[in-house]
């Protein structure tokens, strides 16, 4: 269970050891509480003036042993009392996946490991906007945006080592998920080379999000049992054509607006039928979410205003959704006439 109260000038006693409550402080002192720190058991060495009465104790699980009979006199004085989980291991990274730009797909996993951050660096493909939400981390921008100059990997990667060099959790938030041509590899390779601890937790990828919140599914019975993720961000040479042409199934294409023209008259010379139906779907589950539908034979003048980020489906699955959507649409227009004529 989530509450939510407004702390503003409220005295917030926050129990536990320093190392451990580090990240509980940030959190309230964020609220616009007024922080006060006991960080041994009942009555040992503070971190400052403690209020007689505190609006609120939240108690920092530090694993020491004592402070129940405190937190047991604040319940019996009513005083409230929070259960604030400790602070990580110092001095490690944790690459996230941060789905594809929304909150509602962040993984229980990802919302943890943003709480228990002391740094986070974060793209543009990330929910960046909903981070202050999430973490009371320093929160550093290394992705591409107009008007904004892109930190180069090595740079990230150095970025994030000497971070947790220094003791800091870190979190390298990431589109999509971080194996899925996020460079994770990369960034793993970096912190194992450094010696520093590293983790990842899996994200959502918009190779099957995307096309689902346009209501495309990427495999379907009797449809299509398989499909192949491609990056879109280099043109494919006339084999890898060949074999996408010759695989079947569904081809899903990240951020492929760039080499459409490319890919699509690549796939007709390796003999995919020009009629065969295909999407792209910009800004998926974004303001803007817009997706246009031809045919590989049509689709270059089709997609002629389309920009990234954006997600191509080709494949049969794109009829699916086309006849599903006409349903539903067929669907409503019955209702609305059925309710006309009661009125009526």
């Amino acid at each position: 269970m989530q509450l939510t109260i407004d702390l503003t000038g409220r005295d917030v006693l926050v129990t536990g050891s320093a190392h451990s409550a580090r990240q509980a402080v940030r959190r309230y002192e964020a609220a616009g509480a007024v922080v006060h720190r006991l960080s041994v058991p009942e009555g040992g060495p503070d971190d400052g003036p403690l209020p007689e009465r505190p609006f609120l104790v939240a108690a920092v699980d530090d694993g020491q042993s004592g402070w129940e009979p405190l937190l047991e006199r604040c319940r019996t004085a009513g005083i409230p009392v929070a259960t604030e989980p400790a602070a990580g291991e110092p001095g490690h990274v944790t690459l996230v996946g941060g789905g594809p730009g929304v909150l509602d797909l962040l993984t229980i996993g990802a919302v943890n490991a943003l709480r228990d951050a002391d740094v986070v660096f974060y793209d543009r493909l990330a929910p960046y906007a909903e981070l202050a939400q999430l973490t009371s981390a320093e929160l550093v921008d290394v992705g591409k945006r107009p008007g904004h100059h892109k930190v180069a990997q090595c740079d990230i990667e150095k970025l994030m080592v000497d971070a947790a060099l220094t003791g800091k959790n870190v979190v390298r938030l990431k589109g999509g998920d971080p194996y899925v041509f996020g460079r994770g590899g990369e960034e793993v390779s970096a912190c194992v080379q450094a010696g520093v601890p590293v983790r990842v937790i899996s994200g959502v990828t918009s190779a099957i999000s995307v096309p689902a919140a346009a209501g495309i599914p990427v495999t379907h019975r009797e449809v299509s049992h398989m499909f192949t993720v491609v990056s879109g961000h280099a043109p494919l040479t006339e084999k890898e054509h060949t074999h996408l042409a010759g695989l079947g199934g569904t081809i899903v294409v990240l951020m492929g607006i760039g080499t459409l023209p490319q890919l699509a008259a690549g796939l007709r010379r390796a003999g995919m039928d020009p009629a065969m139906p295909m999407a792209v779907v910009e800004r998926g589950y974004r303001p803007g979410q817009r997706t246009t539908i031809a045919e590989l034979g049509t689709i270059e003048s089709a997609a002629a205003g389309c920009t990234n980020p954006a997600v191509l489906v080709i494949g049969e699955v794109v009829r699916v959704a086309e006849a599903n959507r006409n349903h539903a649409e067929a669907s409503a227009d019955l209702n609305r006439l059925a309710a006309s004529l009661l009125e009526a």
